[in-house]
């Protein structure tokens, strides 16, 4: 028996297998980078017609400034053209756009364009596309930690209040409902340090696609896979049919 609706609420995904895409077809990583950002739309259509709530995708990590510069710089400037382009579509289609992850080290052009489109779309009632942008669940953790320590120094706070729900309310996605469901494209079977504390209880689902060639029916398989699935949060079965 499973708990709940079979429809996720929250789908989270590494958008991975964008440079191993491009190699496959004998073309540079860049045009790996692009045709993985042309999947966004796609993949957000397919949300809303599911009834899917929130579309978390991870574009880049605090780990990928380690890569070739000239990549970075690529894919700086493509995050700034996505997100201007996308802005016309974002109303039209009633989307709340919002960026997550350690904003000071984006360049100033780019830390406006977000600032402004999340302004733009804050009250647009439809899916929550999350863009996870020089982000990391190590980093999302530390951060929590060092507001709750400011609060500890000035007196705000106890060190024994401190709980597992103090600490969800200084995270991302603190007023968000948790991921139901993670999709991996790309062969790789880990999470790689996204959403360490979110993903505590959600279903794990991967895949040999490429996220350059993941589609609304790889995104039906998931979810397939999703509805399979007995969402027991520590209980048993049992417990559950009682329930």
């Amino acid at each position: 028996m499973k708990m709940g609706v079979t429809i996720p609420k929250h789908v989270a995904i590494i958008m991975d297998g964008n440079g191993r895409w491009a190699k496959k077809r004998n073309l540079p990583r860049f045009m790996g980078h692009r045709a993985g950002a042309g999947k966004i739309r796609e993949i957000a259509d397919a949300c809303i017609g599911k009834n899917v709530e929130i579309l978390t995708l991870w574009a880049f990590s605090t780990e990928n400034w380690g890569r070739p510069a000239e990549e970075v710089a690529y894919l700086m400037k493509l995050f700034s053209v996505y997100i201007k382009r996308a802005q016309k579509e974002l109303m039209e289609h009633n989307v709340q756009f919002r960026v997550i992850g350690d904003r000071e080290k984006l360049n100033p052009k780019l830390q406006r364009l977000i600032e402004q489109t999340e302004q733009k779309t804050l009250n647009n009632a439809g899916l929550k596309l999350v863009i996870a942008l020089n982000y990391s669940g190590r980093w999302d953790i530390t951060q929590a930690m060092q507001k709750l320590a400011k609060q500890v120094l000035a007196k705000q706070l106890k060190p024994e209040d401190i709980t597992t729900e103090t600490i969800q309310a200084v995270l991302c996605l603190a007023d968000l409902s948790e991921p139901d469901l993670f999709i991996r494209p790309g062969g790789e079977q880990r999470i790689s340090n996204y959403l360490l504390w979110q993903l505590a209880y959600t279903e794990l689902y991967f895949t040999e696609v490429f996220w350059p060639d993941f589609n609304a029916i790889e995104l039906e398989k998931a979810l397939q896979f999703y509805a399979t699935r007995e969402r027991r949060f520590g209980l048993t079965s049992e417990q559950l049919e009682k329930s």
